[in-house]
């Protein structure tokens, strides 16, 4: 009846992240920092393992002087 969960998404913090970004066009690595509140090396690492999922894009710029990244 329903398909098996993607074992990607059992983590809670890649769930919270997907959870995030469903409701949403676009957001920044701070804005999601500050919601998920985990540290800057696990959003970053966990936003890779989505990334290579397929489920999501993650796109790294610059405003002013410093590097953004939007998912």
């Amino acid at each position: 009846m329903f398909k098996d969960l993607d074992p990607i998404l059992h983590s809670q913090v890649r769930l919270a992240i997907m959870s995030i970004l469903i409701g949403v066009k676009s957001a920044e690595f701070n804005y999601l920092l500050e919601n998920i509140k985990t540290t800057k090396g696990n959003l970053s690492f966990q936003l890779g393992k989505l990334k290579d999922a397929g489920y999501i894009q993650v796109q790294k710029s610059f405003k002013g002087n410093y590097p953004l990244t939007t998912c």
